[in-house]
């Protein structure tokens, strides 16, 4: 297949989770023969701050980890549709897009032969509904959703008449267990502090309970306010400041254990959507506790993948368990990586997606590059 994707950043992952899972799946299309094009705007907020902060170096040296990943960018003004999809088989517009670019690449798509399907990661379909709402899909085959509970909303509001549940995944080409060496620490954390959508839930589960077992610890991640560094430091964690998600395998090998806290959001109305973030710890073998979130769509076995700690109290009690007693964080950690490697990784998200195409009626000979099917839709 041809396939031609619009995305808000590709080469930053600068508070830009979706990169993640969409490097992971551009990289499994291409290594199954498929064609992949990816879109993304000129100065793109993501990517501006990434250079910014750190340089150009940091989209060079993605390249290590990614080989041959590649991105177009495009300005919305000068944008030719009919130069950029011309032969495309499958067309994935996410969320993340300016509302112009969508509809017209909606009307585009009238008595046009490909495939196009709109990709929701976020949790902006129930906290920002009016936003979302004047996406203008109508001319869209269907909806990709990272969880169920935003699949059914997208059914139930009627913004699409087809939608699938796609979830996040692991790439367990760079997400992998890395040789332990010296250990650095008890503790490490990666992630963002977000719009103030957890700091009640950092503190009890993440920031008091390091502060208060004595843990050495350190926390990764950007848009950290004043007063959470000041907390930060209050409790003896180091800050460090913006790691590039390709890291994060390194730097866990470096920990004895990871904590994993949800947005609110996630919570309280998205039960079932965990965000790409234990995936990524359980695929590179680290103990992980995870502060309370329903697992609805029984992705995992809480209490043999991860734990979960309903409170601060369980919390120290967990981490105190994985960092005195071995055997513990080892039958974690391989229980974790089965079921990643059984269930959750790009492959599997990519099987899917394939068949979604066959399900929308694209030809199984381009689908299936790799497989003997020779029957056509």
């Amino acid at each position: 297949m041809k396939i031609v994707m619009f995305y808000h950043s590709l080469l930053s992952d600068w508070n830009h989770g979706n990169a993640h899972f969409l490097r992971g799946i551009v990289q499994e299309l291409k290594q199954r023969g498929h064609e992949v094009q990816m879109f993304e705007p000129e100065q793109g907020w993501s990517l501006q701050n990434l250079v910014k902060d750190y340089g150009e170096e940091k989209i060079q040296e993605l390249q290590e980890y990614y080989p041959g990943l590649e991105t177009n960018f495009y300005n919305l003004e000068s944008l030719n549709l009919d130069a950029v999809l011309a032969g495309a088989d499958l067309v994935l517009v996410h969320e993340w897009n300016d509302h112009d670019l969508v509809k017209r690449i909606g009307q585009h798509h009238i008595n046009k032969d490909y495939k196009l399907i709109f990709h929701d990661t976020h949790h902006r379909a129930v906290t920002e509904k009016a936003s979302m709402a004047q996406y203008d899909l109508q001319h869209y085959d269907g909806v990709l959703a990272f969880g169920e509970v935003i699949r059914q909303i997208y059914l139930k509001e009627n913004w699409t008449r087809k939608a699938w549940t796609w979830h996040e995944a692991a790439d367990d080409s760079v997400f992998y267990p890395h040789e332990k060496g010296e250990l650095e620490g008890d503790l490490v954390w990666v992630g963002n502090w977000g719009d103030e959508e957890r700091t009640a839930e950092l503190h009890e589960f993440l920031i008091n309970p390091v502060k208060e077992l004595g843990l050495k610890a350190k926390i990764y991640g950007v848009r950290y306010p004043q007063h959470a560094l000041k907390s930060l430091a209050e409790a003896g964690i180091e800050y460090g400041g913006w790691l590039p998600n390709y890291k994060a395998p390194e730097v866990f090998a470096k920990y004895k254990v990871t904590v994993h806290v949800p947005r609110r959001p996630y919570v309280e109305a998205l039960p079932g959507i965990p965000t790409i973030r234990p995936f990524e710890a359980l695929s590179c073998g680290i103990p992980l506790i995870s502060s309370p979130w329903e697992d609805a769509e029984n992705l995992f076995t809480p209490g043999k993948d991860f734990l979960v700690a309903q409170n601060g109290e369980e919390m120290k009690k967990h981490l105190r368990a994985i960092i005195n007693e071995p055997e513990i964080a080892e039958e974690l950690v391989q229980h974790g990586l089965q079921t990643i490697r059984q269930r959750h990784t790009c492959r599997h998200r990519v099987n899917e997606l394939e068949q979604v195409c066959s399900e929308l009626g694209i030809v199984n000979s381009k689908i299936y590059l790799n497989a003997e099917i020779t029957d056509e839709k």
